[in-house]
C-alpha cells in the first residue's frame, strides 16, 4: 500500500533509540524528511548517521534538546520550522513507591512527559491548521489505563496525554488535520533491554531468561512476549498518513492484549 507519505516532514520527540528511533526510521523508508530529537548532540549525529546509511537518499536531521529543560526546548521550537507530522513519543518511566515520590520528582515527569507535548503541539499545530493537512500522534501507554501501583506517576502523565490528545483532535473539526494517540504496551526498547539486562546479571541468569520470565508474569497479554519498537512504529506510520483520514481524536491500542476491557 502507498502511504502518500513522500515528501512529508516530521519531528520525533525522543527519538535517538527505542520506539521514537523505530518511528523515524519508518517514516523515513516511506520518504518522509525526519528530524530526530535526544537530549545530547552526539546521540543525536549518532542517530542521523545511522538513519542515513539504513535510508540512503532519506532527508535527516536533527535537533538536541532536553525536554526537562524549558530554556532548551525554546531553543528547539525556535529552530523547528513547520513539520507535517509531529509526533510527542518523548518520555521518563521508573518504578516508585508512591509515598516516596517527591513534588519535584512529579514536576520532572509532567515536564518531560506532558509539557513537551504541549508546548511542540503549541508550537506547530496552528501552522497545520493553515496549510489544511497534519498529524499530531501521541505515544501513550495502557499504563494510562490502567495505572500500575508501582507507577501511579508515570501512569497519570500516560493519561493525561491521551487526554491532550482527545482536546486538540476537537479543535481540528472540518480540516484535514488529525490529532491521535496511540496506548502502547510492554515494549522491549533500548531501555527496557538494558534494565532486563542489568536485572540478569545480578541474579547470574541469561538476559533472555529474565526477559521471558518477566513477561511471563503479565498475565494478561495475550502475545505472551514483548512488543518490538518496530510494531508501535508500523501503526504510527499509517496513522500519520492520508490513509488514516478517517481517524481522529482515537487512542488506539497497540499494548497486545494487556488490557482486557473494552474500549
Amino acid at each position: 500500500m502507498d502511504l502518500q507519505l513522500h515528501g512529508k516532514t516530521a519531528f520525533i520527540s525522543g527519538s535517538t533509540q527505542g520506539i521514537g528511533f523505530a518511528i523515524a526510521s519508518a517514516l523515513a523508508r516511506e520518504g518522509v524528511d525526519v528530524t530526530v530529537n535526544g537530549r545530547d548532540e552526539q546521540r543525536v549525529d549518532a542517530a542521523v548517521r545511522r538513519l542515513r546509511a539504513e535510508h540512503p537518499g532519506s532527508t535527516v536531521s536533527g535537533l538536541a534538546a532536553d525536554f526537562a529543560r524549558r530554556e532548551e526546548v525554546e531553543r528547539l521550537t525556535e529552530a523547528l520550522g513547520d513539520v507535517d507530522i509531529l509526533v510527542n513519543n518523548v518520555g521518563i518511566f521508573g518504578l516508585a513507591e508512591f509515598e516516596t515520590i517527591t513534588d519535584d520528582d512529579w514536576s520532572r515527569y509532567f515536564e518531560v512527559n506532558v509539557m513537551s507535548g504541549v508546548r511542540l503541539s503549541r508550537h506547530l499545530l496552528g501552522g497545520m491548521l493553515a496549510r489544511g493537512w497534519g498529524r499530531i500522534v501521541f505515544i501513550s501507554s495502557e499504563s494510562g489505563v490502567n495505572i500500575p501501583a508501582d507507577m501511579v506517576h508515570y501512569g497519570t502523565t500516560k493519561a493525561a496525554m491521551a487526554a491532550l490528545g482527545s482536546g486538540l483532535a476537537k479543535r481540528t473539526r472540518g480540516t484535514a488535520v488529525t490529532v491521535n494517540t496511540i496506548l502502547g504496551g510492554p515494549t522491549y526498547s533500548d531501555g527496557v533491554a538494558a534494565s532486563v539486562a542489568a536485572v540478569a546479571e545480578a541474579q547470574s541468569l541469561p538476559p533472555e531468561v529474565m526477559k521471558a520470565s518477566i513477561i511471563g508474569q503479565n498475565r494478561t497479554t495475550l502475545l505472551e512476549r514483548f512488543i518490538e519498537p518496530d510494531e508501535i512504529a508500523s501503526l504510527v506510520t499509517y496513522i500519520a498518513s492520508p490513509r488514516s483520514s478517517a481517524t481522529n481524536g482515537a487512542a488506539l491500542r497497540a499494548e497486545g492484549g494487556v488490557l482486557t476491557a473494552m474500549l
